[in-house]
Protein backbone atom coordinates (compact mmCIF):
# COMPACT_ATOMS: atom_id res chain seq x y z
CA UNK A 1 0.00 0.00 0.00
CA UNK A 2 1.21 3.48 -0.84
CA UNK A 3 0.91 5.86 2.08
CA UNK A 4 -0.38 9.37 1.40
CA UNK A 5 0.28 12.62 3.26
CA UNK A 6 -0.94 16.14 2.59
CA UNK A 7 0.65 19.51 3.22
CA UNK A 8 -1.46 22.64 3.59
CA UNK A 9 1.02 25.48 3.31
CA UNK A 10 2.49 28.29 1.24
CA UNK A 11 4.81 28.06 -1.71
CA UNK A 12 8.46 29.06 -1.37
CA UNK A 13 9.83 30.04 -4.76
CA UNK A 14 13.34 29.44 -3.39
CA UNK A 15 12.48 25.79 -2.76
CA UNK A 16 13.82 25.53 0.78
CA UNK A 17 10.65 25.83 2.83
CA UNK A 18 6.87 25.57 2.50
CA UNK A 19 5.16 23.25 0.05
CA UNK A 20 8.41 22.54 -1.77
CA UNK A 21 10.25 21.43 1.38
CA UNK A 22 7.29 19.33 2.49
CA UNK A 23 6.95 17.46 -0.79
CA UNK A 24 10.70 16.82 -0.95
CA UNK A 25 10.56 15.41 2.57
CA UNK A 26 7.56 13.19 1.77
CA UNK A 27 9.34 11.88 -1.33
CA UNK A 28 12.57 11.15 0.54
CA UNK A 29 10.64 9.15 3.13
CA UNK A 30 8.68 7.10 0.62
CA UNK A 31 5.31 8.80 1.09
CA UNK A 32 3.12 10.11 -1.74
CA UNK A 33 2.69 13.82 -1.19
CA UNK A 34 -0.41 15.87 -1.95
CA UNK A 35 -0.81 19.59 -1.33
CA UNK A 36 -3.19 22.48 -0.82
CA UNK A 37 -1.63 25.85 -1.49
CA UNK A 38 -2.48 28.74 0.87
CA UNK A 39 -0.26 31.45 -0.60
CA UNK A 40 2.45 32.09 -3.15
CA UNK A 41 5.56 33.87 -1.93
CA UNK A 42 8.29 35.62 -3.86
CA UNK A 43 11.13 34.32 -1.71
CA UNK A 44 14.78 33.34 -1.71
CA UNK A 45 17.51 32.78 0.88
CA UNK A 46 17.64 36.53 1.55
CA UNK A 47 14.01 36.77 2.60
CA UNK A 48 10.37 37.03 1.61
CA UNK A 49 9.85 39.78 -0.95
CA UNK A 50 6.09 39.47 -1.48
CA UNK A 51 3.15 37.28 -0.49
CA UNK A 52 0.09 36.52 -2.63
CA UNK A 53 -2.57 34.68 -0.58
CA UNK A 54 -4.97 32.19 -2.18
CA UNK A 55 -8.70 32.83 -1.78
CA UNK A 56 -9.93 30.83 1.25
CA UNK A 57 -12.55 29.08 -0.90
CA UNK A 58 -9.73 28.00 -3.20
CA UNK A 59 -7.85 26.51 -0.28
CA UNK A 60 -10.97 24.65 0.85
CA UNK A 61 -11.60 23.34 -2.68
CA UNK A 62 -8.05 21.95 -2.90
CA UNK A 63 -8.37 20.12 0.42
CA UNK A 64 -11.79 18.74 -0.50
CA UNK A 65 -10.53 17.47 -3.85
CA UNK A 66 -7.70 15.59 -2.15
CA UNK A 67 -9.73 14.18 0.73
CA UNK A 68 -12.54 12.99 -1.56
CA UNK A 69 -10.15 10.95 -3.67
CA UNK A 70 -7.16 9.87 -1.54
CA UNK A 71 -6.84 7.99 1.72
CA UNK A 72 -4.74 10.62 3.49
CA UNK A 73 -3.08 9.22 6.60
CA UNK A 74 -1.38 12.39 7.85
CA UNK A 75 -1.80 16.12 7.25
CA UNK A 76 0.59 18.90 8.14
CA UNK A 77 -0.19 22.59 8.10
CA UNK A 78 2.38 25.32 7.60
CA UNK A 79 1.85 28.90 6.52
CA UNK A 80 -1.88 29.59 6.74
CA UNK A 81 -1.62 33.40 6.48
CA UNK A 82 -5.09 34.57 7.47
CA UNK A 83 -7.92 33.90 9.92
CA UNK A 84 -10.29 33.16 7.03
CA UNK A 85 -7.97 30.48 5.64
CA UNK A 86 -7.63 28.95 9.11
CA UNK A 87 -11.43 28.85 9.50
CA UNK A 88 -11.82 27.10 6.14
CA UNK A 89 -9.04 24.59 6.82
CA UNK A 90 -10.49 23.67 10.21
CA UNK A 91 -14.07 23.45 8.94
CA UNK A 92 -13.30 21.22 5.95
CA UNK A 93 -11.03 18.87 7.92
CA UNK A 94 -13.81 18.34 10.47
CA UNK A 95 -15.93 16.82 7.69
CA UNK A 96 -13.59 13.86 7.21
CA UNK A 97 -12.40 10.96 9.29
CA UNK A 98 -9.54 12.50 11.16
CA UNK A 99 -6.01 11.49 10.11
CA UNK A 100 -2.99 12.60 12.12
CA UNK A 101 -2.78 16.40 12.02
CA UNK A 102 0.61 18.02 12.54
CA UNK A 103 0.49 21.80 13.00
CA UNK A 104 3.61 23.83 12.36
CA UNK A 105 2.46 27.31 13.45
CA UNK A 106 4.46 29.25 10.86
CA UNK A 107 4.43 32.93 11.78
CA UNK A 108 7.68 34.62 10.80
CA UNK A 109 10.18 33.80 8.06
CA UNK A 110 13.92 33.52 8.76
CA UNK A 111 14.42 37.03 7.39
CA UNK A 112 11.77 38.47 9.73
CA UNK A 113 8.83 38.79 7.34
CA UNK A 114 5.43 38.11 8.93
CA UNK A 115 3.72 35.05 7.45
CA UNK A 116 0.63 35.08 9.68
CA UNK A 117 -1.67 38.06 10.13
CA UNK A 118 -2.11 39.28 13.71
CA UNK A 119 -5.81 38.47 13.91
CA UNK A 120 -5.06 34.89 12.89
CA UNK A 121 -3.45 33.93 16.21
CA UNK A 122 -6.78 33.64 17.98
CA UNK A 123 -8.24 31.64 15.09
CA UNK A 124 -5.29 29.24 15.20
CA UNK A 125 -5.63 28.78 18.96
CA UNK A 126 -9.39 28.29 18.91
CA UNK A 127 -9.97 26.31 15.73
CA UNK A 128 -6.85 24.36 14.75
CA UNK A 129 -4.87 23.65 17.93
CA UNK A 130 -7.73 21.59 19.42
CA UNK A 131 -7.50 19.34 16.32
CA UNK A 132 -3.73 18.82 16.53
CA UNK A 133 -2.19 15.41 16.97
CA UNK A 134 1.03 17.33 17.56
CA UNK A 135 1.99 21.01 17.30
CA UNK A 136 5.62 22.00 16.68
CA UNK A 137 6.33 25.63 17.68
CA UNK A 138 9.75 27.18 18.00
CA UNK A 139 10.33 29.48 20.97
CA UNK A 140 9.10 32.76 19.37
CA UNK A 141 5.98 31.00 18.06
CA UNK A 142 5.30 29.37 21.43
CA UNK A 143 5.60 32.73 23.17
CA UNK A 144 2.83 34.10 20.97
CA UNK A 145 0.55 31.05 21.16
CA UNK A 146 0.98 30.56 24.91
CA UNK A 147 1.01 34.32 25.61
CA UNK A 148 4.11 34.26 27.79
CA UNK A 149 7.83 35.03 27.73
CA UNK A 150 10.13 32.00 27.44
CA UNK A 151 13.63 32.43 28.86
CA UNK A 152 14.52 29.07 30.43
CA UNK A 153 13.62 25.38 30.58
CA UNK A 154 10.86 25.92 33.12
CA UNK A 155 9.23 28.46 30.81
CA UNK A 156 9.47 26.00 27.91
CA UNK A 157 7.59 23.37 29.88
CA UNK A 158 4.95 25.80 31.09
CA UNK A 159 4.30 27.05 27.55
CA UNK A 160 4.02 23.47 26.33
CA UNK A 161 1.47 22.68 29.02
CA UNK A 162 -0.56 25.72 28.01
CA UNK A 163 -0.71 24.44 24.43
CA UNK A 164 -1.83 21.03 25.66
CA UNK A 165 -4.57 22.78 27.65
CA UNK A 166 -5.77 24.36 24.39
CA UNK A 167 -6.52 20.86 23.10
CA UNK A 168 -3.41 19.66 21.29
CA UNK A 169 -2.73 15.98 22.00
CA UNK A 170 1.04 16.52 21.96
CA UNK A 171 3.53 19.33 21.54
CA UNK A 172 7.17 19.52 20.50
CA UNK A 173 8.76 22.65 21.96
CA UNK A 174 11.69 23.26 19.63
CA UNK A 175 14.55 24.78 21.59
CA UNK A 176 16.86 25.97 18.86
CA UNK A 177 16.22 29.64 19.70
CA UNK A 178 17.24 29.29 23.36
CA UNK A 179 20.59 30.95 23.94
CA UNK A 180 23.67 30.00 25.95
CA UNK A 181 23.51 26.29 25.17
CA UNK A 182 26.07 24.17 23.35
CA UNK A 183 23.32 21.77 22.32
CA UNK A 184 19.76 21.96 21.03
CA UNK A 185 16.93 20.47 23.07
CA UNK A 186 13.37 19.78 21.92
CA UNK A 187 10.85 18.98 24.63
CA UNK A 188 8.06 16.51 23.84
CA UNK A 189 4.94 16.66 26.00
CA UNK A 190 1.74 14.68 25.49
CA UNK A 191 -1.68 14.92 27.04
CA UNK A 192 -1.32 11.34 28.29
CA UNK A 193 1.67 12.38 30.43
CA UNK A 194 4.46 11.20 28.12
CA UNK A 195 7.48 13.47 28.39
CA UNK A 196 11.02 13.35 27.00
CA UNK A 197 13.70 15.63 25.59
CA UNK A 198 15.58 15.21 22.33
CA UNK A 199 19.10 16.58 22.64
CA UNK A 200 21.58 17.07 19.83
CA UNK A 201 24.79 18.99 19.34
CA UNK A 202 24.14 22.55 18.15
CA UNK A 203 25.25 22.99 14.53
CA UNK A 204 26.64 26.42 13.64
CA UNK A 205 25.47 27.06 10.09
CA UNK A 206 23.50 29.51 7.98
CA UNK A 207 21.80 26.62 6.17
CA UNK A 208 18.66 26.62 8.33
CA UNK A 209 15.96 27.87 5.96
CA UNK A 210 12.95 25.58 6.08
CA UNK A 211 13.94 23.63 9.19
CA UNK A 212 10.50 23.93 10.80
CA UNK A 213 8.67 22.97 7.64
CA UNK A 214 10.94 20.01 7.04
CA UNK A 215 10.77 18.74 10.63
CA UNK A 216 6.96 18.82 10.75
CA UNK A 217 6.72 17.28 7.27
CA UNK A 218 8.97 14.44 8.43
CA UNK A 219 6.69 13.83 11.42
CA UNK A 220 3.71 13.70 9.04
CA UNK A 221 5.50 11.29 6.71
CA UNK A 222 6.51 8.91 9.49
CA UNK A 223 2.99 8.99 10.94
CA UNK A 224 1.55 8.31 7.47
CA UNK A 225 3.73 5.20 7.47
CA UNK A 226 2.20 4.05 10.74
CA UNK A 227 4.67 5.20 13.39
CA UNK A 228 3.35 6.45 16.72
CA UNK A 229 3.61 10.17 17.34
CA UNK A 230 6.51 9.64 19.77
CA UNK A 231 8.50 7.49 17.34
CA UNK A 232 7.69 9.82 14.44
CA UNK A 233 9.01 12.82 16.39
CA UNK A 234 12.26 11.02 17.28
CA UNK A 235 12.87 9.92 13.69
CA UNK A 236 11.97 13.38 12.37
CA UNK A 237 14.56 14.88 14.72
CA UNK A 238 17.18 12.60 13.18
CA UNK A 239 15.98 13.60 9.71
CA UNK A 240 16.30 17.34 10.38
CA UNK A 241 19.60 16.96 12.24
CA UNK A 242 21.07 15.28 9.16
CA UNK A 243 19.52 17.92 6.89
CA UNK A 244 21.03 20.81 8.88
CA UNK A 245 24.40 19.16 9.37
CA UNK A 246 24.95 18.52 5.66
CA UNK A 247 24.09 21.93 4.20
CA UNK A 248 24.08 22.70 0.49
CA UNK A 249 25.76 26.14 0.61
CA UNK A 250 23.20 27.72 -1.71
CA UNK A 251 22.25 31.38 -1.98
CA UNK A 252 23.56 34.44 -0.16
CA UNK A 253 21.42 34.32 2.97
CA UNK A 254 19.88 31.58 5.10
CA UNK A 255 20.43 28.60 2.81
CA UNK A 256 18.11 25.59 2.64
CA UNK A 257 18.59 22.37 4.53
CA UNK A 258 19.61 19.21 2.68
CA UNK A 259 16.49 17.09 2.20
CA UNK A 260 18.37 14.03 0.96
CA UNK A 261 20.93 13.99 3.80
CA UNK A 262 18.89 11.52 5.90
CA UNK A 263 19.17 8.95 3.12
CA UNK A 264 22.94 9.34 2.95
CA UNK A 265 23.91 10.34 6.48
CA UNK A 266 20.96 9.28 8.63
CA UNK A 267 22.83 6.67 10.64
CA UNK A 268 25.57 9.14 11.56
CA UNK A 269 22.94 11.69 12.59
CA UNK A 270 21.16 9.05 14.66
CA UNK A 271 24.22 8.77 16.90
CA UNK A 272 24.07 12.51 17.61
CA UNK A 273 20.46 12.53 18.86
CA UNK A 274 20.02 11.57 22.51
CA UNK A 275 16.70 10.86 24.18
CA UNK A 276 16.62 12.22 27.73
CA UNK A 277 13.72 10.83 29.75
Amino acid sequence: MTNVAMTIAGSDSGGGAGIQADLKTFQELGVFGTSALTAVTAQNTLGVHDVFPIDPNGVKAQIQAIMDDFHVRAIKTGMLFSANIIYEVASILKEYESPAIIIDPVMVAKGGASLLQEESIQALNQHLLPMATVVTPNIPEAEILADMKIENDCDVEEAGKRLLNMGAKAVVMKGGHLKNKTYSEDLFLAADGTRFTLRSKRIHTEDTHGTGCTFSAAIAAFMAKGKSVQNAVVEAKIFIHAAIGNGLNLGNGHGPTNHWAYRLHGEKARKDVIIVE
